[in-house]
C-alpha cells in the first residue's frame, strides 16, 4: 500500500501534481521566527500550488559540541508546532531521538521524522510506527538504498502504513557526502513517497572547529536533480539570515532565494513527467 501525501489531511494543493515540500529552519531559536518564516512559506506555497509540510526541530540531540544550541525547552518547542500548524492549518514536522520522544511529540506534530543516524534502531522505529503518525525515515549516511526496506518493514509491522524515506547523501571519506541519485528509484520501490533532502546533502561534517560546515551553492544542483531523479519530495532548511543560526546555518538556503528555486524545480517537474 503506497503512502500518499493525501493522507495528511491538513495538506492543500494536492491536485496539482507538484512535488511536496518540507521546509523550514533546523530548529525553533526563539518564540517568533517559527512563525515569520512560516508565513513566508505559506504564502510561495499557496501561490505556486505546492503541497506543504512545515519543518522544525523542537531539540537538537546530535551536535559536534556539548555547548551547541539545542532548543528553547522540549515542552516549548513542541507547544509552538503545535501551535503554529492549527493556527495555519498545515501539517508538522519533527524529528525524534528515542521511543519515549516518540510518544511525546507524537501529541504535537503530524509527521516523525527518524533522523539518518538513527534509521536503524529498531525500538525507535517500532515506537514511531505505533503512535498511528506518518514517518519519515532518513536514509543513514552508512547505508545503501536497498537496506532501507528493513527500516520500512519495520514501521510496517506495527500496522501503520503512513511511511516515507529520505535521501541524505552517502559518506564519502570523512567529511563529504555524495547523493547517489539511483537511490530514488531503488527506494520507491518499497512504494513509499521517497524525499530528497537537499541540504543536508551538503552538509560538511565535523570540521576542525567543531562546527559543521556545508556548500548552500550547489543546493540547487542537488534540487533539479533530484526532481529530474523522480523524487516525490523536496526537504530543505531555510532561515532568513543562515549566518546567525544556531544550527545546520553553513548549508541552509536563504529564505529569499526558494521561491526562484521552486519556480524552476516545477518547470522540471513538468518536463519528465
Amino acid at each position: 500500500m503506497l503512502m500518499n501525501i493525501k493522507d495528511i489531511p491538513q495538506i492543500r494543493n494536492t491536485e496539482s501534481g507538484n512535488f511536496f515540500l518540507l521546509a523550514g529552519p533546523c530548529v525553533i531559536e526563539n518564540e517568533s521566527m517559527p512563525y515569520e518564516i512560516a508565513e513566508t512559506l505559506i504564502d510561495i506555497c499557496n501561490r505556486l500550488q505546492i503541497p506543504f509540510i512545515f519543518k522544525a526541530s523542537y531539540k537538537k540531540a546530535n551536535r559536534s559540541k556539548s555547548d551547541s544550541f539545542t532548543g528553547i525547552g522540549d515542552i516549548k518547542g513542541l507547544e509552538i508546532l503545535k501551535h503554529l500548524g492549527s493556527r495555519y492549518k498545515v501539517p508538522v514536522v519533527t524529528d525524534i531521538h528515542s521511543a519515549e520522544e516518540a510518544k511525546l511529540a507524537s501529541e504535537y506534530v503530524d509527521v516523525l521524522q527518524i533522523p539518518a543516524f538513527l534509521c536503524r534502531q529498531t525500538e525507535l522505529l517500532i515506537a514511531a510506527g505505533e503512535t498511528g503518525k506518518i514517518v519519515n525515515i532518513k536514509k543513514g549516511q552508512f547505508l545503501s538504498a536497498e537496506s532501507m526496506k528493513f527500516a520500512v518493514e519495520k514501521v510496517k509491522e506495527t500496522g501503520n502504513m503512513k511511511v516515507m524515506l529520505t535521501e541524505r547523501g552517502s559518506m564519502f571519506g570523512y567529511q563529504d557526502l555524495i547523493v547517489d541519485y539511483r537511490s530514488v528509484p531503488i527506494m520507491k520501490q518499497n512504494n513509499v513517497p521517497v524525499i530528497v533532502d537537499i541540504t543536508h546533502s551538503l552538509q560538511q561534517p565535523n570540521q576542525s572547529a567543531g562546527v559543521t560546515g556545508g556548500q548552500p551553492e550547489m543546493i540547487e544542483t542537488i534540487a533539479k536533480a533530484a526532481i529530474a531523479t523522480g523524487a516525490d519530495g523536496i526537504f530543505v532548511e531555510t532561515h532568513p539570515n543562515p549566518a546567525v543560526a544556531k544550527s545546520d546555518g553553513a548549508n541552509m538556503l536563504p529564505l529569499h532565494l526558494l521561491e526562484d528555486l521552486l519556480v524552476k524545480l516545477i518547470k522540471i517537474r513538468k518536463a519528465v513527467s
